[in-house]
């Protein structure tokens, strides 16, 4: 096991890996910048570096300022957490150059899965089901046309190395193609520094279902069931919960097997997420994200399996400490991502947090580093943090989260809690009934009002 972990993230992640290492007996290195010296992980972790100022480029990803904190504190592993440089394969190569253990998979599945389009392939090969669609990038009008007229409009055009909606454009005939080609390749190149896009069918009403899978690089790999993430503004989850109100058992444990095997079959290291597009019964493969998700909560209360643990554990040469046999999926979770944010339009909204005060009882969780006190600041996301609620069955569920809501205390900043507490009581949430692109259209039509309630 490892002896010192430094923790290569902020905020309420950082956290949660300090918890998990201090837990496995392993000292911890907090980093910070210059606008995150009182942060809490900063004041729980056995020592603390600063990297740089306020700015991520010039702190949080500083690789060179990262490795020197590693040396000068002795940390032989790194965990990168979320964002940041955990997806980042030139990042886990350094690092091994220095003999320090990336906490996440081989730098070769990081590298395959970060480009959509060779994701895409490698999942094919897998025996994975994708979205029809190019078998590489597009880049002409005519070629554009031509897959569009042999899988059917409506289709979307995709960055080949994006994420957060960036360079997409839905295309629902031929005349719109080659002014939505062309924008979506200059969006992939400005926000990604590739313009490489591809081309598959678009749904229409799908539902965002994501499979948590573990493996430990020697041929062993488990699923641990699925989460809902269909709720979503500009394609960032707002809302999580597992196991999936639209699944049954038989659908949750074919695609479980098949992500499980797949992943076997690559030799998979450490913690991923597959996520697919799911619409009238089938599975269609959208990406993997080769990290811890944000979201990864909900899977660990309906398991019981500390999936930060399983990261280190595995990282330090452990094989899985599961079975498939063991993992059994108990009641419903739901997590819920508090921002510090207008809850009708979404405006940012950092500042000091005057008075805090988190909900608790059973089968209630809150990931967050914010305390009374605590400045957000402008620099990084707005998470304030995650509540997550876990019930025998789903309405259990809804009706301990609905509580929970209504205890949660933020003053200071807007947040998104007022949109928390108009969903839990919406009768299309109730009933599980929503798809991806539900809560904009909720939204637009004005249902949070124009004060967000």
């Amino acid at each position: 096991m490892f002896d010192k972990i430094l923790i290569a993230n902020r905020g309420e992640i950082a956290l949660r890996v300090l918890r998990a290492a201090k837990e496995l007996g392993i000292a911890t290195v907090a980093v910070h910048s210059t606008a995150d010296a009182n942060a809490m992980h900063v004041r729980l972790a056995d020592e603390s570096v600063c990297i740089g100022p306020p700015s991520a480029r010039e702190s949080y990803l500083n690789i060179p300022a990262l490795i020197a904190a590693c040396e000068i504190t002795g940390a032989d592993a790194v965990h990168p957490g979320y964002g940041f440089l955990s997806e980042n394969a030139r990042f886990a190569e350094i690092l091994e150059r220095h003999n320090i253990t990336f906490i996440g998979p081989k730098a070769e599945h990081i590298r395959s899965m970060g480009d959509k389009i060779e994701a895409k392939r490698t999942a094919k090969r897998l025996g994975i089901p994708c979205v029809p669609g190019s078998e590489g990038g597009v880049t002409d009008d005519d070629e554009a046309l031509r897959i569009a007229g042999e899988i059917g409009f409506p289709v979307i055009i995709k960055a080949a190395s994006g994420g957060g909606g960036k360079g997409m454009k839905v295309v629902r005939n031929a005349e719109d193609m080659s002014v939505a080609l062309s924008t979506a390749r200059t969006e992939a190149k400005a926000n990604f520094g590739d313009d490489a896009v591809y081309i598959e069918k678009y749904l229409e009403k799908p539902r965002h279902i994501e499979i948590q899978v573990l493996g430990d690089g020697q041929g062993r790999a488990v699923h641990l069931g699925e989460r809902d993430c269909s709720l979503q503004r500009r394609h960032q989850k707002v809302w999580e919960e597992g196991p999936s109100p639209a699944l049954n058992a038989g659908e949750r444990d074919r695609i479980g097997a098949v992500c499980a095997n797949a992943m076997a079959k690559l030799g998979y290291l450490g913690a991923g997420t597959i996520e697919f597009l799911y619409e009238d019964g089938e599975f269609y493969f959208i990406e993997m994200n080769t990290r811890i998700q944000v979201e990864h909560p909900v899977t660990e209360m309906i398991t019981g399996i500390d999936l930060v643990n399983e990261q280190i554990r595995i990282a330090a040469g452990a094989a899985l400490s599961i079975t498939q046999d063991d993992i059994v999926i108990e009641g419903h979770a739901i997590e819920c991502r508090v921002n510090a944010e207008h809850p009708a339009n979404f405006r940012p909204s950092p500042g000091r947090i005057t008075s805090f005060h988190t909900p608790g009882g059973l089968g209630v969780r809150v990931d967050s580093a914010a305390y009374q006190g605590y400045t957000i600041p402008p620099h990084y996301d707005s998470l304030v943090g995650k509540l997550i609620v876990h019930g025998r069955n789903r309405d259990e569920c809804l009706m301990r989260l609905r509580r929970s809501l209504d205890e949660f205390v933020v003053d200071g900043v807007d947040t998104t809690l007022p949109l928390f507490r108009t969903l839990v009581r919406n009768p299309d949430i109730l009933n599980g009934d929503y798809n991806i692109h539900w809560l904009e259209k909720f939204l637009a039509a004005g249902g949070m009002g124009p004060e967000g309630q």
